[in-house]
């Protein structure tokens, strides 16, 4: 089962590389990273996506609250947080396929950034599902090049926080 861990850490060198490496040293696969600066320069927000039972989730959050920089660990459940990803993509089209492609962007929302002759270069973000079903579409007219971030998330008010 796949868990959203939403981490609050100090802002410091090195702290993403501590983290990660909890990781690694339990064996543990990180499906997804994502860290960014939050409103207050001096903590930083890390959203990891991991594999596994609740068992091995809460052992996780255990060994993370004992890392010093490591100030809140919050498994953020599904049906109680907004989970999001960005992906932009560079898909190749021609005359005719161009109107097919943008019918089908425009049913996902998604945004086009750039439209040349022979390509569309398209912006979209929502849950991983609606991530991964836009890149699989998009498969069918040719993508060029993909970049697709980590997710992030954030849990819906009066959540339980650890």
């Amino acid at each position: 089962m796949k868990h959203t861990l939403s981490i609050l850490v100090n802002n410091h060198a090195g702290v993403m590389s501590h983290v990660s490496g909890l990781f690694t040293r339990r064996g543990y696969n990180i499906d997804s990273i994502a860290v960014g600066v939050t409103d207050q320069t001096e903590i930083s927000s890390l959203t990891i996506v991991i594999n596994g039972d609740d068992t091995i989730v809460g052992q996780v959050k255990n060994q993370l609250l004992k890392l010093p920089d490591v100030l809140r660990v919050q498994d953020m459940a599904y049906a109680s947080s907004v989970q999001r990803e960005l992906v932009l993509i560079d898909v190749i089209v021609n005359e005719s396929s161009r109107s097919e492609a943008l019918t089908v962007l425009n049913g996902f929302g998604a945004k086009v950034l750039e439209m040349t002759a022979d390509s569309l270069l398209i912006e979209f973000s929502g849950n991983s599902r609606q991530v991964s079903n836009v890149i699989t579409l998009m498969k069918s007219f040719g993508i060029r090049e993909i970049s697709r971030t980590g997710q992030i998330a954030l849990a819906y008010r009066n959540q339980t926080v650890v």
